[in-house]
């Protein structure tokens, strides 16, 4: 993957972004002097489907809501096996203008041409090199922008919804944040290499609202497998706010997002439909660090803020197999049943909590049937049943 260079034309913008006052929330355009060449995309409301009237009670594994996305990007690894528009696993033929994007159908091209047809020849000008997923997800939504689709509306009821604009930008946070400014100065390089000249570049007061609203909005779309195979935006689904304790998961069918509620609930109402951003198999610490870090808040739910969960997360398995005991691994002797923990007992659980926590570093996007059962191996007789 090549290295893109810090430019000085970057430098100077990043001395001005600086300074700048944070935007109006109605003041975000794909360009500085935006002219809409295509008209405003009216389909947002066929690709959206409410299962559960307002006011029903919902019943546990209920469908509450359907949705296309604004945007999505299939993960650049998959692009020679899977459809950039279906995203489905089969034999696919790459567009022969760019050579980079490939299609399982001509119906597939066809559907993927309106955006394709922007983006073919950027991807051209950077082929054979690979895009990073975040630029080409920023590329297609500074194309989808200035295609109108900043009036594009995403319905999460019959009458509420929300467009790309509603969602939070965090601009102030990001301006202070020296990990994601890093990271936008290598995609803005990209897009430079990519876009070059092109009128449809935004500046970097807009390119950085855009890019705010796709780290903090958007999802990963999941296999069969529950491999991430791509980043989608969904704009009525981003209504939804986290949880450690959620009460509705999200669900894929090919690009397609449906919520389905995990528990039972009194009635409709999307102030109290929560989904969990992040993996709920993290202590309460590690929780909020990445929740503060990635999307800029402090989680204060029932979970994060129960003492005990902690302790129960990292327990230890009594060397007594007959009790339960949530042990802590520091104690010299159990608090229910008085088995001692011997200096091997403790060894071995830290080895298996390291060598665990080691393989799930580098599981994260896919799982891997023969470690799982490696790590289950180390961890009997250890750790806890309930430990994570």
């Amino acid at each position: 993957m090549p290295t893109f260079l810090r430019t000085q034309e970057f430098d100077k913008l990043l001395v001005a972004f600086r300074s700048a006052e944070l935007p109006a929330p109605n003041a975000l355009k794909a360009t500085s002097d935006i002219q809409r060449t295509g008209k405003c995309n009216k389909q947002a409301n066929s690709s959206m489907k409410q299962n559960v009237p307002n006011g029903k009670a919902i019943k546990r594994g209920d469908r509450l809501l359907t949705e296309k996305p604004f945007a999505f990007v299939l993960q650049a690894r998959y692009r020679k096996e899977r459809c950039d528009n279906c995203l489905q696993s089969c034999k696919v033929l790459k567009c022969a203008n760019c050579q980079y994007v490939y299609y399982c159908s001509r119906d597939c091209q066809m559907q993927g041409w309106v955006l394709h047809k922007i983006e073919c020849p950027f991807l051209k000008r950077i082929y054979p090199r690979n895009v990073p997923d975040a630029a080409r997800m920023l590329c297609k939504l500074i194309i989808k922008l200035d295609k109108g689709g900043d009036l594009v509306r995403g319905y999460y009821t019959e009458t509420c919804s929300r467009r790309f604009r509603d969602m939070m930008s965090h601009y102030a946070e990001i301006k202070n944040d020296a990990r994601r400014l890093e990271h936008l100065e290598s995609l803005y390089g990209v897009l430079q290499e990519m876009m070059g000249d092109s009128v449809i570049v935004p500046n970097l007061t807009e390119l950085t609202s855009i890019y705010g609203r796709l780290i903090t909005n958007g999802f990963s779309i999941l296999d069969a497998e529950m491999n991430s195979i791509a980043t989608a935006i969904y704009l009525g689904v981003s209504v939804t706010d986290h949880s450690c304790k959620p009460n509705a998961v999200a669900t894929f069918e090919g690009t397609t997002l449906h919520i389905h509620a995990i528990e039972d609930i009194e009635c409709l109402d999307w102030s109290k439909i929560f989904i969990s951003y992040i993996d709920l198999m993290n202590t309460p610490a590690q929780r909020r660090a990445e929740l503060q870090a990635n999307y800029y808040f402090f989680c204060i739910c029932a979970k994060c803020t129960n003492t005990a969960e902690t302790h129960e997360m990292l327990a230890a398995a009594c060397t007594n197999k007959n009790c339960n005991e949530f042990l802590d691994i520091n104690l010299n002797n159990c608090p229910r049943c008085d088995a001692g923990v011997s200096p091997k007992h403790r060894n071995a659980y830290n080895e298996a909590m390291t060598i665990t926590k080691t393989h799930l570093e580098n599981m994260k996007d896919i799982a891997y049937l023969d470690v799982c059962k490696l790590c289950l191996a180390k961890q009997k007789g250890y750790l806890h049943p309930l430990n994570v």
